[in-house]
């Protein structure tokens, strides 16, 4: 009786903040404490000549109530056209604010990435799922309100590729950027919950944008997406990312994403 209370609050709790489990961009709220959740994603890009591919493959785990970390590892075919491994990042968000009530909240979480790229530079895009190596910090604002959620983003990124460093020849290429987010959530279903083995459904439309800082380049896109939420642990994602306005030389400026995660909860440091 005891784990069913606790599964049922659980899944209230996942259901209730179900509108900012966002899919190109992180909230401000953290992940369950004590929880760890794989999580396999696919980004496809068909141009003239090929079909551009990148897989991720990561790791989230919920260490306290407002801190979180990743840790993920990259494949893709670009640009030499087989797939290989490319990268390895990871990500750490600490919630410093919490404003809590009945069906709405404000949070803000403070956040730092790290990555590391087997790729020489070949575009403008500061990108570390994959493309460059560096740092980011950043800071996330997420506002949920009923059934909708609204999150906000603004980091700095610093690429540390070997090339920025070799003083003989000069780069084409940025390195430093700001960045940014405007995401918006929506929970469709259920309309009134039950149980925590209810179907979620979710649509976001996100707002994301990149200006360098030391080289004039930039672009902003945006990017529609579904999510079903499984027995309040199973995560689907379905995205179509695209380019509104930008002067950047990026391998994936459009395409669309695929995800899925699942959560175990109680696994860590917590019986």
């Amino acid at each position: 009786m005891k784990r069913l209370m606790l599964l049922l609050a659980l899944g209230w709790c996942l259901s209730a903040g179900a509108q900012e489990l966002y899919v190109y961009s992180e909230p401000a709220s953290n992940m369950p404490a004590h929880s760890l959740t794989p999580k396999l994603t696919t980004l496809l890009d068909r141009t003239d000549r090929r079909t551009n591919q990148r897989y991720m493959a990561e790791l989230m785990a919920g260490l306290s109530r407002r801190l979180m970390v990743h840790v993920g590892t990259s494949f893709s075919n670009m640009p030499a056209g087989s797939l290989r491994w490319e990268s390895v990042y990871a990500y750490s968000k600490y919630r410093f604010l919490s404003n809590d009530d009945v069906h709405r909240h404000f949070r803000m979480a403070a956040f730092a990435e790290a990555a590391y790229s087997r790729k020489t530079v070949q575009t403008d895009e500061v990108n570390f799922q994959g493309e460059r190596s560096g740092v980011q910090l950043g800071v996330i604002a997420t506002q949920l309100l009923g059934r909708m959620a609204l999150s906000a983003t603004v980091s700095h990124s610093q690429a540390l590729d070997a090339e920025r460093f070799d003083h003989n020849a000069a780069s084409p290429y940025p390195y430093q950027s700001l960045n940014y987010s405007l995401s918006g959530g929506l929970l469709v279903l259920p309309f009134n919950y039950t149980s925590y083995r209810q179907l979620n459904l979710n649509i976001y439309l996100e707002l994301l944008g990149q200006r360098t800082l030391d080289r004039k380049t930039s672009y902003t896109d945006l990017a529609p997406s579904i999510q079903f939420l499984f027995n309040s642990n199973s995560k689907l994602n379905l995205g179509y990312r695209f380019e509104v306005s930008g002067n950047q030389l990026r391998n994936m400026n459009r395409g669309f994403l695929l995800s899925f995660e699942h959560s175990f909860f109680n696994v860590i440091g917590k019986k």
